[in-house]
């Protein structure tokens, strides 16, 4: 069993920075990408940003600029920094694995961005 656990949501003004962590509890093989997602309230979840096990990196066009995906293998964690965040980006954001045999699901951290 593998659990990813996400965090460093938070309530932050609009052009204020996050940081989201997120670890699995154990190392994954066989990992063809890692991503951030997010949903807001009536809204599909969307992609946000991935990683290939390449090294490759995506961005939805409404964040490019914006935030940056990288993760730290040693320790089995992804993280997502979100710099000049805008109400349109409150949200919950969850972190994915897709890997050879199945994908793996966090739980969600809430993101909002408020005055």
């Amino acid at each position: 069993q593998v659990q990813l656990g996400e965090s460093g949501g938070g309530l932050v003004q609009p052009g204020g920075s996050l940081r989201l962590s997120c670890a699995a509890s154990r190392t994954i093989f066989s990992i063809n990408a890692v991503g951030w997602y997010r949903q807001a309230p009536g809204k599909q979840r969307e992609l946000v940003a991935r990683i290939i096990s390449g090294g490759r990196t995506n961005y939805a066009d409404s964040v490019k600029g914006r935030f940056t995906i990288s993760r730290d293998n040693a320790k089995n964690t992804v993280y997502l920094q979100m710099n000049s965040l805008k109400p349109e980006d409150t949200a919950v954001y969850y972190c994915n694995v897709l890997a050879a045999m199945r994908d793996y699901w966090g739980q969600g951290t809430q993101v909002t961005v408020s005055s």
